[in-house]
């Protein structure tokens, strides 16, 4: 039996910088009634130049901290949830690290832990999967979970299938296996893939991106996407997800206070709400301020939540999301 784990700290970052659809009308051929009526999108935000993930995942980690009542040197893990990070190495949890000033001179050399994963859109569920491990393992442990992505810098302005769809955020929590300051518990998670659908999704610039000094950066450098076997994935594995965690923690529809699906689609949000049969009352989206913000979705969301009197310590929660990958999964929060 895991050990309880408790998110004691929830923070988020929002670019100030916002691209409205009206914005986009000036990039590529668009509207703003088109994108609305397939998306929900209206508006996203965008990093300023100069300004990178681990900035905004650091802005995001404070805010996190200072509600928990945590300093920096308490942490003794740090996982990052990214599939846009500063750069391939260093790790952006070493980055966030040293700008929160965790370093030999801190003396923690040696003591924290630090790690990026990529489970693209679900990366904060997977994230939160990681934490209730270490906690089971480590009781003491104090884990630092950041979700930020930087996805303007891998966007083809071009490409209006996909640059209408993606914006900038961080998001994070402090989990402990301690109920002190505890706002959830973190009563259960269930994470899946499916490594033969990884064509459905793609962001290049890795090893497999063959470039040397001098050349023009190709479309396999941006995010692709095929959105119609996407939409298809999406409703079904986040369906059945919930589906199948409610079941196993014996949680009925009617005893959810408020569900939070990833947000990358009002499309999307809509059909799995409706799939499952949940009052359209307890679905919290928010996609039409944000876009899809990949692994910082769930976080924002639930931040937006809070501050709107929606999402309270203590409410029965119930957290889905997809992503490249193809990646799912679901945490139930109480």
């Amino acid at each position: 039996m895991n050990h309880p784990c408790y998110i004691c700290g929830l923070g988020s970052c929002i670019p100030p910088r916002v691209m409205t659809n009206h914005d986009l009308e000036k990039l590529v051929e668009t509207s703003d009634e088109w994108i609305t009526t397939r998306t929900g999108i209206k508006e996203r935000h965008v990093l300023e130049d100069g300004v990178n993930a681990s900035d905004c995942g650091v802005s995001a980690a404070r805010a996190a901290l200072d509600e928990a009542g945590v300093s920096p040197e308490e942490i003794t893990h740090i996982f990052v949830a990214t599939c846009t990070p500063d750069y391939l190495c260093p790790s952006t949890a070493c980055l966030i690290a040293g700008k929160l000033g965790i370093s030999a001179s801190s003396g923690r050399m040696g003591r924290v832990m630090c790690m990026d994963f990529n489970a693209a859109c679900t990366g904060f569920v997977y994230g939160l999967e990681l934490a209730r491990d270490v906690v089971a393992a480590h009781p003491d442990a104090m884990v630092l979970l950041v979700a930020t992505e930087a996805l303007s810098r891998r966007t083809n302005f071009t490409d209006r299938t996909t640059c209408v769809l993606f914006g900038d955020a961080a998001g994070a929590v402090v989990v402990r296996g301690s109920d002190k300051g505890a706002l959830w518990q973190v009563r259960d998670s269930v994470c899946s893939s499916d490594g033969s659908l990884h064509d459905l999704i793609k962001i290049g610039g890795g090893s497999a991106c063959h470039v040397k000094e001098g050349d023009v950066i190709g479309a396999d450098w941006f995010i692709s996407m095929q959105g119609m076997a996407v939409f298809k994935h999406a409703v079904r594995s986040m369906t059945e997800e919930s589906q199948s965690i409610l079941a196993r923690n014996g949680v009925s529809l009617e005893e959810l206070d408020l569900f939070i699906p990833h947000q990358a689609n009002l499309r999307i949000i809509k059909a799995v709400g409706e799939r499952l049969g949940i009052d359209e009352n307890k679905v919290f989206a928010n996609v039409q301020h944000y876009g899809n913000t990949s692994a910082a979705t769930l976080p924002v969301a639930m931040e937006d939540a809070r501050r709107l009197g929606l999402l309270r310590p203590g409410m029965k929660v119930l957290l889905t999301s997809f992503g490249g990958g193809m990646t799912w999964g679901s945490v139930l929060l109480a």
